[in-house]
């Protein structure tokens, strides 16, 4: 290669990450834009009248770690562990997510997202975030404890749903959804099992919004790539531009899965899954869509499987129009009692 060719290659050299003590005030406080956490507890302020920011006092009734113990570890992933605590003095329970804070940036920013959304959310069919502390470098949520797990959870337990099950929980997660997309504008991008938790009262509720996206309007796209591989939508998974409707396919999975037993997409043969992502993206991009057997199901559930699959995400239903889809509205009137069927599966504490 001659010299004047080699001035013209230029040295890729990953961006060095940020210091931690870019986000530490001298008070130990946690600070990433408008967002401040300490030992003390969590607050959003405007970036607008404060440089130094005064620090976070504690407010009234407000517990602190302190007031928590542990009780038993009931969760472990990348981000962190969850534990069941107790408060000490009121008994009540609740699951404490801590996550030891990294200096690598995107973990850092999806941690700030989560904190973010957690705080701001007030519907029953997402789950309370009721405080967050920053000490010795973890944060700690405190959030609302399901007794009885995740859907993953009670899919090991009870094998399948029938469709009055189904449809209770449907219009559940769809009204988290509705939320979510048209009131605060957010695509979940990692609705999976795991992530739809439920309680002896029958109840489920969305949770883990490390991955979530905030569009400025509800017409907005994304085309960044994160989330669980398996439940990705088409265009996602691909790498194209995507949108609220993404989350509709994921649901549509959970919920054939949830119906069957089984992940829709397990490759022929096997039972543990995709070894070979692209394998994966192939079959969910060039093969056909999934369905409902029409020998299993229902004319009803085969129809909303149908219409949340869609390869095309235009064809998609919203989750507006799918909580008035024949297979919700079918169940409505019948008394369908969730919390019988998942009280005997609550935790024995």
């Amino acid at each position: 290669m001659r010299k004047k060719d080699l001035k013209k290659l230029k040295l890729a050299v990953p961006a060095p990450e940020t210091p931690m003590s870019d986000f530490l005030t001298a008070s130990g406080t946690f600070q990433d834009g408008d967002l401040l956490l300490n030992r003390q507890g969590l607050r959003l302020i405007s970036q607008e009248n404060d440089e130094s920011p005064p620090p976070i006092e504690p407010l009234d009734n407000q517990f602190t770690l302190a007031d928590l113990e542990t009780v038993s570890v009931i969760g472990k992933g990348s981000g962190g562990v969850v534990q069941l605590v107790r408060h000490k003095w009121t008994g009540q329970f609740f699951a404490l997510k801590a996550i030891q804070m990294s200096i690598q940036e995107s973990v850092r920013k999806q941690i700030v997202q989560e904190l973010k959304i957690n705080q701001a959310s007030q519907c029953p069919n997402v789950v309370v975030c009721y405080h967050a502390f920053y000490n010795n470098g973890v944060i700690s949520i405190v959030l609302e404890y399901m007794d009885c797990g995740s859907l993953a959870d009670v899919i090991k337990r009870v094998k399948t749903f029938t469709e009055p099950y189904l449809a209770v929980i449907c219009k559940q997660v769809l009204k988290g959804l509705i939320y979510l997309h048209r009131d605060r504008h957010i695509i979940h991008r990692d609705i999976k099992p795991s992530n739809l938790l439920v309680n002896h009262k029958g109840e489920v509720k969305i949770t883990d919004f490390g991955v979530s996206a905030t569009l400025a309007n509800s017409m907005g796209q994304r085309d960044t790539f994160v989330g669980t591989y398996n439940y990705m939508s088409p265009e996602r998974i691909s790498g194209s531009t995507y949108g609220f409707s993404s989350d509709i396919w994921s649901l549509g999975l959970v919920v054939l899965e949830c119906a069957t037993g089984r992940f829709t997409y397990l490759p022929p043969g096997q039972e543990e899954g995709w070894l070979n992502f692209y394998e994966l993206l192939e079959t969910i991009v060039e093969q056909p869509a999934p369905c409902a057997s029409p020998d299993q199901f229902s004319p009803e559930f085969c129809s909303f499987i149908s219409a949340c699959v869609q390869k095309d995400p235009k064809d998609r239903m919203s989750a507006t129009d799918l909580l008035n889809h024949p297979f919700i509205k079918r169940y409505e009137d019948q008394n369908v009692d969730l919390a019988a069927l998942l009280s005997s599966l609550s935790s024995p504490v």
